[in-house]
């Protein structure tokens, strides 16, 4: 839905299982389509649709897009923004670090990337420009096995964003991809992308005239597990002149890691995801884990850490409970920068994409869940002047 300063809402389909394109056009319809009902009848509706390689290969076979965008014309339904991070299947298997390939030093993932492209134009309207999402660049551990890898992936960043542009200018949108940032890959900190994206423009003599078309998707989850005040993080982010894609609207757990706090993080264990430990002591990182288990099988540091954060993304309107805090004021500060900079960032996304995986105290229906989400997100925003 449209926002004010030109700001449109949505939340990420990635929530919902959805492989092939029929069953991510079933959900819109099972679930997208009641959720809108409810919190925004009679209203142009905003999609952010989760397309993975082979949905959106098969969205392009003989008809369907033009289905596609008919239906959308119907429903007075838009689709301003992809998520296209995951490649492959994103749920009901063991997804953890393969989330990440192939990454940017591959063939497949500039492919696949530049195929979303080619798509959001297509279905954008005149007027709202179109987002792309995409893993900041690899894992850590991939780079590390093979340092090669980044000399390629910079490569390949250029030859997305020339794609970018060069649609643009041929539809006449503005297309833009966003890297985000998160705890464990190439590039997870603020101070992190800022330097992947300086050692980018450093590669490319041309790379300066395509900061328009590449950018950063701003996860508030990923940002607040580093613990960076979203103020000097955004700030750094805009100083260097990086363009904000999207900011994604998230939350992650917190929680004072004392032996009561450990035997509770054991409900948040589940084979599916990663979930990325930081670990701070006086205000400082002192640790981070690839996944929650390292964390718990870690001893007690001596002193102990002052603070777990977890890679875990909560809802966000609803408190996880006792002994574990969430980290909304990263959300929110990151919404008052963007109220004191209106302009700075059009793309809001909700994306609370494990459902299925909360222990069932933190889990309602899905329906209920999204539509909460929307209540919350749309009641702050208001409160900042960035909605009616």
């Amino acid at each position: 839905m449209k926002l004010r300063h030109g700001i449109h809402l949505a939340y990420c389909t990635n929530v919902h299982r959805g492989e092939t394109w029929a069953e991510t056009f079933g959900t819109l319809e099972k679930f997208t389509l009641p959720v809108r009902a409810r919190v925004a009848p009679g209203r142009p509706y905003a999609i952010g649709l989760r397309l993975g390689e082979r949905a959106a290969r098969e969205l392009v076979a003989p008809g369907e897009l033009v289905k596609f965008q008919r239906w959308l014309e119907r429903h007075d339904c838009y689709v301003f923004t992809i998520n296209g991070f995951p490649y492959g299947s994103f749920h009901g298997t063991r997804v953890k670090e393969q989330v990440y390939a192939p990454d940017w030093s591959t063939p497949e993932r500039l492919s696949y990337t530049n195929h979303l492209i080619d798509l959001i134009a297509a279905l954008v309207p005149a007027g709202i420009a179109g987002s792309v999402s995409t893993v900041p660049g690899s894992f850590k551990e991939f780079v590390a096995r093979e340092p090669a890898r980044r000399k390629a992936i910079l490569a390949n960043v250029s030859a997305a964003g020339r794609h970018a542009e060069k649609v643009s200018a041929r539809t006449g949108r503005d297309l833009h991809l966003g890297f985000e940032p998160e705890p464990c890959c190439l590039f997870e900190t603020s101070a992190e992308t800022v330097a992947f994206f300086g050692d980018w423009l450093a590669s490319d003599p041309g790379a300066a005239d395509l900061r328009r078309y590449v950018g950063v998707n701003y996860d508030c989850c990923h940002l607040a597990i580093e613990f960076e005040s979203p103020r000097e993080a955004l700030d750094r982010l805009a100083a260097a002149g990086l363009r904000l894609s999207k900011l994604h609207l998230s939350s992650a757990l917190r929680v004072k890691p004392d032996a009561a706090a450990r035997q509770a993080l054991q409900q948040f264990v589940e084979p599916t995801y990663l979930h990325q430990v930081v670990a701070s002591h006086g205000g400082a990182v002192r640790h981070r884990y690839t996944d929650l288990p390292d964390a718990l099988a870690d001893q007690p540091a001596s002193p102990p850490d002052d603070e777990w954060r977890v890679h875990f993304h909560v809802p966000l309107h609803a408190q996880p409970g006792a002994p574990f805090g969430e980290t909304r004021d990263h959300l929110l500060g990151a919404l008052d920068w963007i109220a004191a900079h209106p302009g700075s960032c059009e793309h809001f996304e909700m994306e609370t994409y494990t459902w299925e995986v909360l222990p069932a105290a933190l889990r309602t229906g899905i329906e209920d869940q999204l539509v909460g989400e929307y209540d919350w997100t749309l009641s702050v925003c208001r409160a900042r002047g960035l909605a009616d």
